[in-house]
């Protein structure tokens, strides 16, 4: 199955990392540049949670890998 807008997505990010010759350094101060002017621009940026949950939700797996 394919999906075009997961084929875009991977697109784009190989076009970027490409663009700085795979140095992830140069990746994450790109990234990190780009996520200061956005913020700076007014758009809302979502911080990760402080505390990531220790155990997965098993509910959740069930379901996401349920047969259809």
């Amino acid at each position: 199955m394919t999906d075009s807008i997961i084929e875009e997505v991977r697109a784009n990010r190989e076009q970027h990392t490409a663009s700085l010759d795979y140095d992830l350094d140069r990746i994450y101060a790109d990234l990190k540049a780009r996520q200061e002017k956005h913020a700076a621009d007014g758009w809302v940026v979502v911080s990760p949670p402080a505390n990531p949950p220790s155990e997965p939700n098993l509910a959740l797996q069930r379901v996401r890998f349920a047969k259809r």
